[in-house]
Parts: structure tokens; sequence; C-alpha cells
């Protein structure tokens, strides 16, 4: 849940090390830090707080530029989304080895690391930092240097001791390292995301595509277990145990049918905020184009035969693909005879009953850590696996039988909005092609009905709801995921508590809490249970709670009991869904503005759960 970067080429690495981690702070921002080869040590920084809080006008460090005859700049960078010890500078990345010549940064958890710290700590090593990573680099300096009178003197090749650490760690990672004077980085993965970028005479890795596409849209994607190593003559790459194999010992024709290069379609037009004032408000307001490529991109031709064929599907999924995987199974089994088990992601590896059917997992970013495992267990299970995902290359797309891509592009904004939106394009097409179309031509066109209620006033509900410290979300039917996941909105990003039920449980025990103070936000729209959500909220009204409706402004039932109504027109089932989940989105976001939330970076939150 860390970002990391790496650079190698012609240009001083440290300000393309800074912009990249700019790209990249979505995935952590409480510190960050930079080192970068002098030639005769590391030029480094570590700070708590984060990049984007900088002044621009000031150089971090001196220029390298003028370092004698040295043109080849290598330097790794991170910022830190934190797990072992608190937000602190010396918590920051990178860590270094005694000998302060060995520089690593590192995104996941060594699971092992506190034998492994005792142990050299036993040995002499002394640390300075609370974190797990920094073993890493204590590993290294122990497989890499001969301790001589004169001094540590390099026993090995940079990529070999790596490669001997890798056989002592456990866990999650994904870790660059560099060390003086060897104008090389070597990185490895397990279970981590990173992407190498291959440019004209300079290489570029990262956690994701966004700091890489300024310089090339050429990428290859590493597999786990893999050595990569890049230097001014060129990349290498071989996999754990295969020792000093690489891949410029073959032909061009092997290299490429082995490590095949990806032209990226992104653009850095894409990842920019294009005047808007906040990335989560930009890709709201992409959603209707983004909602017409995930429907669109799902025919009875692409659609896995798996899907089709069996009759039980084990769907794992977490956070808010898990709400997209609860609406998908409530439609499927109301319009198929398929039988639909719903998993939390990280308690499916504590099950105890066997995997059945096929196994389809959600995942917005492709390399959240409780849903790639879950891929795993149902291959231990012989089960085919399905993932739905949002970027090619990543983890879940290599480790499932099958892909269904969602067509996105990238999302920014740490609170998943169109993401969300698109996995309900895909997953409610799904819903179609295997109940055999029942509502195809609505969700056709479904995407032009998230157009009215971007320009929607929000204003009344915005003014109940930012005066509340807690709040609760209630639907019927679909509709209570779809509060689950408004709610959620909610939280993550304007730190108002508040609580999602299925309207008829409130009677068992929430109703205490009901109050002036405790506004409820309800969808309400016509179909089987429209009736008995009146009385629902009509029992709700009674007890004196501030009540904001998404449903027909023109209703007398509404009127008379609602404080504020967000018109919500009654199209479909599925229409429905999106249009409601869109308003609940957008109800969070101007709540978060009004009352000076940081929208895009959360506290205590980052976008790609790469931890368990």
């Amino acid at each position: 849940m860390c970002g990391i970067i790496g650079y190698g080429g012609f240009r001083e690495a440290g300000p393309v090390l800074l912009q990249g981690l700019l790209l990249l702070e979505y995935r952590g921002y409480d510190s960050f830090g930079i080192a970068v080869d002098g030639g005769d040590r590391l030029h480094a920084i570590k700070r708590v707080g984060r990049i984007s809080d900088l002044p621009n006008d000031k150089p971090l460090f001196p220029s390298l530029a003028s370092d004698g005859e040295k043109n080849w700049h290598v330097g790794i960078g991170h910022t830190r989304w934190a797990t072992h010890g608190p937000p602190s500078d010396k918590n920051a990345h990178p860590h270094y080895d005694c000998t302060g010549k060995i520089a690593i940064v590192h995104n996941g958890i060594i699971e092992n690391y506190h034998p492994l710290k005792e142990q050299l700590i036993r040995d002499g090593h002394s640390f300075s930092s609370d974190t797990d990573s920094e073993v890493i680099a204590h590993l290294i300096e122990e497989a890499y240097f001969e301790k001589k009178e004169e001094g540590p003197i390099p026993k090995r090749r940079l990529a070999e001791a790596v490669e001997i650490v890798t056989g002592k760690i456990f866990g999650s990672y994904a870790i660059l390292v560099t060390a003086v004077g060897v104008d090389e980085i070597v990185a490895v993965r397990s279970s981590g995301p990173l992407v190498l970028g291959i440019g004209d005479s300079e290489f570029i890795f990262a956690s994701d595509m966004l700091p890489i596409i300024e310089y090339t849209n050429r990428v290859v994607y590493p597999d786990d277990g893999d050595i990569v190593c890049v230097t001014n003559s060129g990349y290498h790459i071989h996999r754990k145990g295969d020792g000093k194999r690489a891949l410029d010992s073959r032909s061009e024709a092997e290299r490429k049918e082995e490590y095949p290069i990806t032209v990226l379609s992104l653009t850095l037009q894409q990842v920019k905020k294009g005047g808007y004032p906040h990335y989560m408000l930009k890709e709201i307001y992409e959603e209707p184009e983004v909602l017409y490529q995930a429907v669109h991109s799902l025919t009875p031709d692409t659609i896995p035969q798996i899907l089709l064929d069996e009759d039980y599907i084990t769907v794992v999924a977490c956070g808010t693909s898990y709400h997209a995987g609860m609406i998908f199974a409530h439609l499927l089994e109301a319009m198929s005879e398929k039988i639909v088990k719903l998993e939390i992601g990280s308690e499916f590896k504590y099950a105890h009953s066997p995997v059945r059917g096929v196994l389809l997992t959600i995942s917005q970013s492709g390399e959240t850590a409780d849903t790639v495992a879950a891929v795993r267990r149902g291959g231990c299970f012989n089960r085919e696996t399905v993932a739905i995902t949002n970027v090619l290359g990543s983890s879940i797309t290599r480790e499932a039988d099958h892909t269904l891509l969602m067509h996105a592009g990238p999302e920014i904004s740490v609170a998943a909005t169109k993401s969300f939106i698109a996995q309900l394009g895909v997953l409610l097409q799904m819903v179609n092609i295997m109940s055999g179309e029942i509502c195809g031509e609505e969700l056709s066109h479904v995407h032009k009905a998230i157009v009215p209620i971007l320009s929607l006033s929000y204003d009344a509900a915005v003014d109940i709801c930012a005066h509340s410290e807690h709040m609760f979300y209630v639907g019927r039917g679909v509709f209570y995921p779809v509060v689950m996941e408004g709610a959620l909105k909610l939280k993550e990003i304007s730190y108002i508590h508040a609580e999602a039920y299925a309207a008829g449980e409130l009677k068992h025990g929430p109703f205490a809490l009901l109050s002036p103070e405790t506004p409820v936000v309800a969808v309400c729209l016509p179909g089987p249970s429209y009736a008995v959500m009146t009385g629902n909220l009509k029992e709700i009204k009674a007890r004196g709670a501030p009540l904001i409706v998404l449903g027909d402004p023109h209703a007398p039932e509404l009127i008379d009991i609602a404080d504020c109504i967000i018109p919500i027109k009654h199209e479909g089932m599925m229409t429905d869904i999106i249009t409601t989940s869109v308003a609940l989105q957008l109800l969070a976001y101007y709540v978060a503005v009004k009352l000076g939330r940081d929208i895009d970076k959360p506290r205590n939150l980052a976008k790609s759960v790469t931890v368990e």
C-alpha cells in the first residue's frame, strides 16, 4: 500500500523521482524519501509528510548534473502508507544498511522480519527505524559485502545478493535496491505490484504506470520471483534460482516471448485534474463514458464460458468491490437459477468449506492482497477463476484463469467512484448475459441516466449531513448494498460516522439511536418493497430523525415525511442502481467539501491495499 519508483537514465534522477512520487501519492502519503547515487555516496532525503506539500521553489538537494563525467543517473524513491511504525522521518524509506552504501525501498510486508532483525542485532547490526523493511537492507549488506579492515568490499554482484536475501524473507513485497557506485537498480517482486518502463536510454520502475507514461509507453511486467536489473547497458531479468541466466543472453525472439513488451494506450492527460477541484469530482463526471465502455466491452462471445456453464458461483471481494459483488449476487439469483455465494476477501482464506463452482474475484487495482490470495486458494481447489479488474498486467490478471477488464481508466482519488460504476457495468452486463438478456436494452442506455444526476443540487441534503456526527443509510433489496456503498463513501471522505442497514433491521436495535441529531439517508424507489419501505420511513420520522430520501419528488407519501428529497427518476432496476449510486457519491463529495476535508487523500487510507 505504498508507492515505489526507481530511475536509471540520462536525466537527473532526483526530479524524475519526485515527480513520479507525486503521481504515486494516492498509494500512501504519510512520509516519503529519495536516494540518488552520487558516485561516492548516496544523496538522500527522508521526510514525514506529503510530497505535494513541498515548496516548488527549493530543490531538495543539490543538482548532480555536474558530477564529473557521470551521465547515468540512478535513484530510488518511496511514498509511504504506514504499517510497521508510525509516520516519522526515521521510518520513511529509503532504508539503509550499516555501511550507508546500500539503499532499499519496499512496498508490502515482511512477515518474518522480527526473528531476522533479532539475529541481525546479535550479529552486530544497528537499526534506525521501527519498520519491517529495514531488515532487507541489512540482509543485503550481509550477502553483498565482505568485511575487510580497509572497509566493506563487494564479494558478488548486487543482483546475486538480492536473490540470496529473497530466500530468507517471507511475505508480500516489491523491492528496489541500489548501492553506491554500481550504477544499477535491482528489483524483485513477490505478490507486490511492479512495472518496468523501457525508454530510450532510460528505465523507470514504478508501482503502476502513472509515473512511467511521461517517459515511455513501453512496459514489461515482471513475474513473481523475477530478479530485474537495469544498468546503462540495458535491462536483465532472470528468475529466482536461475543463477546468472539473463534475458540479454538469449535471442530477441526468446526475450519477447517470455517477457513481451506491452505498449500502453494511457496518456498523461488522463491522469491530470483537467480543471476540476478534485480528482474525485473529475472521476465522477467521467462515469457516463466509463459505464458505456464497461457495458459494451462484454458480450456473449467475450464472457468466459465457465460462467455460463456453472450453476454455482463464489464471489470474493473487499470494500467497494464487495458491495458491487452483493448487487451482482442479488440480481443474478433473482434472474436466473444460479446460486451465488458471496465472501469477504479478508475472511475467505479462513473459511473451512471448500471452494465451490467457479470463483469470481473483483478488484479495482488487481493488487488487493486478500483478493489475489483468494484466486490462489481457488486454484488449490482446482476451481476455474475469473477476475474483474481495471489494471491489465496486475497480479490478479496473472493468477486468474480468465480476466474481464473494467475499462475505467486511471482512478487517482482514493475513494473509488468511477471504478465502482465500471464494476457495476461489467457485473450487470454479466447478469444480462447469464440470465438471458432480461434487461439488455435498458443497460445499453443506462449511461445516459447519469448525466442529469451530475447537475442536481445537493445543498439541502449537505446542510443536514454536515452538522451531524452520526448517520444511518437504509435501503431494501438490491438497494441495501447501494446504501452500504453510499455510507462507506461518506465515512471515507467526510469522516462522519455512517452505518448502513436493510431498512427493516433498524427496529432490531438501532432504533434506540435515532434522534434529531441522527439523519437518515434512504433510497425509496418504486418496486416490490416500495410500500413497506415508505412504512419504514414513517417509523424513522416518528423518532424525530431528519430524513433525506432519494426518490420521486412528486410522491405525496415522500413529501409528507422527507426533510429533503434528492430527485431520482425511476427508469428500471438497473438504471436505478446506477443513478442512486452516483447521487450518493456526489452527496458524500459535497459534504466533505463543505467540511473542508482532504477529498482525494483521506486520512489513514490509501488506494491499493497490498497488505493482508
